[in-house]
């Protein structure tokens, strides 16, 4: 295994140059890195309406991953202080065997509504009834996904009773292969509607796929060892998961934990974080309230033993996956050659940033780690620069004092 001990400490050359290698990335790509216009305004402008510029986050790389027995080192854009080091130290910690993985087909769920129904339950029939003739329709050769293997698997209908009359919904089951799918789902929504209009005499209206991915699940498991992380670790995570388990409002924060070394990897590779977000916060209230995303429990031989289960819609192709410079280099660096085998890491990344978030919350405490990765940013807000910014900050950590107006005031001396 790399061993990249000390990697904090290096310089930023050095750094890149230990990626280099690790990832086999170019001297072009290198250069990528090393730019702070890598992704230029004339690709910006393209991207989104009304572009005025572009706006940076950090991307830092997350270390000691070890993942289906496989070394994977792992980009992160995150601005918050304390994220990627911890998602570090909770894969360390889980070493030598490092995380177990796996995802289902990446099934995304498109939905047709449909209004003004003259005979809903009839209509339901009639649909289920010739769902294989209209998923054979859909899944023409030229329609999207279907060249690769993907395309509507699955037809379902429900029924609802409105205040504005009968309504029912189509669900549309799609395997997306490596695509994270919005695009070629709302195609499929948007081309079998009329088919539906047509059979049931309604009208259709929305035509658009949910971001409640429960078919695309991605899942991770490790085991921390007492011997590593001590028993008394192990009680308090125990403790800090069933208060989670208990409680509404704990568990938001328990799954914001969570999503703080998700949410980094999705922004890094070019996916849709908001998507992400979204269907992991309705998988969490499930049950009809706010539940943890991640278990733990001890192991027969003492062991704490964590997991995760959460839906997760990405993909390789389209997007700014692959118009963003960056974006393309961090898939590149995790060297994954599918959807799902990217799902899997990002699951990873989220129980380890969880485990490490907890251990600390039930032992030291959250703010003394926290803080003092924070410092710095602190004394870069009063004004330091270059080397001041280290030496401020350690003198505040020393302090125990990490104020801006501290760090003006050393600032002056």
């Amino acid at each position: 295994m790399t061993s990249f001990s000390g990697f904090y400490k290096l310089s930023r050359k050095e750094r890149l140059a230990k990626i280099k290698e690790f990832a086999g990335l170019t001297d072009e790509e290198i250069k990528v890195l090393e730019s702070p216009d890598a992704l230029s305004f004339e690709t910006a402008d393209r991207m989104v309406e009304n572009a005025i510029g572009t706006f940076q986050l950090p991307l830092g790389v997350a270390v000691n991953f070890v993942i289906n027995g496989r070394e994977v080192v792992i980009p992160m854009a995150s601005e918050e202080p304390s994220v990627i080091a911890a998602a570090s130290n909770g894969a360390k910690l889980a070493l030598p065997e490092g995380f177990k993985t796996g995802a289902t087909d990446p099934i995304m769920i498109g939905q047709i509504q449909l209004v003004n129904v003259p005979d809903a339950k009839k209509s339901a029939r009639e649909i289920i009834a010739k769902k294989k003739e209209i998923i054979k329709l859909a899944n023409k050769p030229d329609a999207p996904m279907v060249k690769y293997g993907g395309g509507v698997k699955e037809i379902d209908v429900k029924e609802y009773d409105t205040p504005r009359g009968k309504m029912l919904v189509i669900y549309l089951f799609i395997d997306c292969r490596d695509a994270m799918g919005a695009n070629a789902v709302n195609t499929f929504c948007e081309t079998l509607a009329p088919e539906f209009e047509k059979l049931t005499g309604a009208k259709a209206r929305l035509r658009i796929l949910s971001n409640f991915a429960t078919e695309r699940i991605a899942k991770a498991k490790a085991v921390w060892k007492k011997e590593t992380i001590g028993e008394e670790a192990i009680e308090g995570i125990l403790d800090a998961y069933e208060f989670a388990a208990a409680d509404n409002f704990r568990a938001a924060t328990h799954n914001k934990g969570v999503m703080n070394g998700i949410d980094a990897v999705v922004i890094a590779t070019g996916n849709d974080w908001r998507a992400v977000e979204a269907g992991a916060h309705s998988f969490a209230s499930m049950s009809g309230r706010c539940m943890p995303l991640t278990r733990y429990k001890k192991t027969k031989s003492g062991d704490l033993e964590g997991e995760i289960e959460i839906p997760m819609a990405v993909g390789l192709v389209g997007g700014a996956t692959k118009t963003h410079p960056t974006a393309k280099l961090a898939v590149k660096m995790l060297g994954v050659k599918s959807a799902g085998e990217l799902a899997q890491i990002i699951a990873a990344v989220g129980l380890s940033q969880n485990f490490a978030a907890l251990k600390a919350l039930s032992t030291e405490g959250i703010q003394r780690g926290h803080m003092e990765l924070h410092a710095r940013n602190v004394a870069v807000a009063a004004g330091a620069k270059g080397k001041q910014i280290d030496e401020i900050a350690e003198k505040m950590i020393a302090e125990k004092n990490i104020r801006q107006e501290r760090a003006a005031e050393l600032l002056k001396k």
